[in-house]
Order: structure tokens, then sequence, then C-alpha cells
């Protein structure tokens, strides 16, 4: 399959990053089952359900993502379409109701997304799963991926990440600058209002007035999220939690899409071949936004992502 080329009619990364919103497709109708986890809290997962036999995709979404999310829907109907199986995953709190721990969920929060791996493996009769994840839930997966090594493989075929930001610190650090401050105040507008229900029901968890103060997402995770889950604060979140030191690890056919004018992670900072283990594939568009990949004709298209996806899972990882 060819390596993503944005249409002519649609230039720069921000017009590609924010154009899927207005074109996303209808979402179809989904299973949903409530898991609960190890540690006594809950979240949701939906279902696309196909045949006993059908391919297995998970996909971990993005940073207050959700499976209304447009990459998401496009994927559910390319699955559809394929008659494959697609899982959807929330990560707490990130399915329409809050969660019941303390906690929520971090770009690094690999022990989650093993854990919901294992129960599906276990589910399905140990059958091995595709595994793919959007920005956030990319760089979770691609984590997780390096610290098992070669026992990711008794897990999933491989692994797929699109637009995963890689140098956490690099990719905050950026978007606190210019116009990306626009998707910054738009996360923290979402972070702010369920941290503050958060803290109704554990008084003291953070410091509010600081989180009420952030105005980036390294005020915001020093504040809440570092301390939240047991980092000393944003700096020491941003380094233990990026995935591209993790990457020369893997050990399982990995596919990692990161287009260079993504708004959310400079291309200066995206590994080279001598970063990655030799299973691992890079695909550095030029073009393509933070997880946009629009194609076609005006008013476009939102196939090229879930393609990608089958397409690298059917030939790469059989």
């Amino acid at each position: 399959m060819k390596v993503y080329r944005a249409p002519s009619w649609l230039p720069g990364g921000h017009a590609q990053t924010l154009w899927p919103l207005l074109i996303k497709p209808q979402q179809l109708p989904l299973r949903r089952e409530r898991w609960t986890t190890p540690d006594g809290d809950f979240i949701d997962v939906d279902f696309l359900d196909a045949a006993v036999d059908a391919p297995i995709l998970v996909l971990f979404h993005g940073l207050e993502g959700s499976a209304r999310s447009h990459y998401a829907i496009s994927t559910a109907h390319a699955c559809q379409a394929a008659g494959w199986r697609l899982v959807l995953p929330h990560f707490r709190g990130c399915s329409g109701e809050l969660n019941r721990r303390p906690r929520a969920y971090h770009s690094g929060d690999s022990a989650e997304i093993d854990w919901i791996l294992r129960r599906l493996q276990a589910a399905h009769g140990g059958r091995k799963l595709h595994a793919a994840g959007v920005s956030l839930g990319g760089n979770a997966l691609l984590k997780w991926a390096g610290e098992q090594g070669i026992a990711a493989a008794d897990v999933v075929t491989g692994v797929a990440a699109m637009c995963a930001p890689l140098d956490l610190a690099a990719c905050g650090h950026h978007l606190a600058r210019g116009f990306n401050r626009l998707y910054t105040q738009h996360f923290l507008t979402t972070l702010k209002r369920i941290s503050g229900q958060r803290l109704q029901h554990f008084p003291g968890l953070f410091d509010e007035a600081r989180m009420r103060r952030a105005n980036n997402l390294w005020e915001f995770d020093d504040a809440v999220t570092g301390p939240v889950h047991g980092f000393a604060g944003a700096d020491d979140y941003w380094r233990r939690c990026s995935a591209k030191p993790f990457l020369k690890s893997i050990a399982v056919p990995t596919l990692a899409v990161n287009p260079k004018n993504d708004p959310f992670l400079p291309a200066r900072h995206l590994p080279g071949p001598a970063d990655v283990a030799a299973c691992v594939r890079l695909e550095q568009p030029a073009g393509g936004g933070h997880v946009g990949f629009v194609t076609g004709s005006f008013p476009g298209k939102l196939d090229w992502l879930p393609q990608r996806l089958l397409h690298f899972f059917l030939s790469e990882t059989s």
C-alpha cells in the first residue's frame, strides 16, 4: 500500500488535522460491555461483531478520544466491509461516565494495555490479536510492545501506531506555542472538567488551584496527571512514558506512521532507522496532519488510516 499523500486541495498540517472533524461518517451500532479492572474500577469496551473466526482488530483511542472519534468510526466502517471484528476499549473516564478510582489514564499506561489485550485474547480462545493505537493510545501501545519484547508475540500478531507522540516533552512543549495552543485549550477544557468531577469524589487528590490555572499541558500534567499516577511531575512523567526509547526493544512486526507536518510533534523529533528495532517499519509522509489522512476529491474521505491498518496486519503479520 502506498505511503500517504495529502490531496492538493487540503494544504497544511492544521487543515489536515481539523478537516476530518467535519466529514466523519455516521457511527455504526456497537455492542458495549463493562469490564471490572484488576483494581476494582471499570472500563467500557465497544464491539463491532463479525463471524466467529474473523480477524480481530483492537484499536486504542487518543487523548480524550472514544469510539465516537472520527478515526474509530472510519475504522469501524472499514472493518465491517472487510468482515473483521473491531474492539474499541475506552480508557478510564472516556466512555461518558466518570470512573470509580482516583486514577484516570495517561500516555504511558502500558499496564492497562496489557490486561485489556490479555483479557481479550482469553475471551477469544487464545487467538492472537491485531493491536493498533492512535495518538496517546499509539504511544502507550508501543511502550507496551517495547516492555514486553518477544513476549508480546504471545498476545498480538503485531502492533501499529498512528501519530503517536513518541517524545512527550517535545510534543507537550510544541503544543504550547502559536496556533497549536488551540489544540491545548481544547484538551484542557475537557481534562479540567473531568478532573474537577474526580476531585469531588476524592478531595485532596491534587491541587485544584494549580489545575484551574494550568494554561498548557505541562502545567496540567505537573499538577494532575503526574502526581495522580505516581510520577514526580510532568517532566518525570513525560520522560518515563515516551515510547521513543522503547522502540529498539520491540520484537513483533510494528508499523509507526508519523506525518512530518503533524502539529503535535515536530519532524526533527521523529525516530530514524537507528532508533528502532529491525521489525519496526517507520512511515513518515510529508502530509497527514495529526490523525487526518484525508483522501480523494473535495470534501474527501477518511479511508486511508483504516485501510493502512488492515493492509499492514494482512500483509506483514501473517
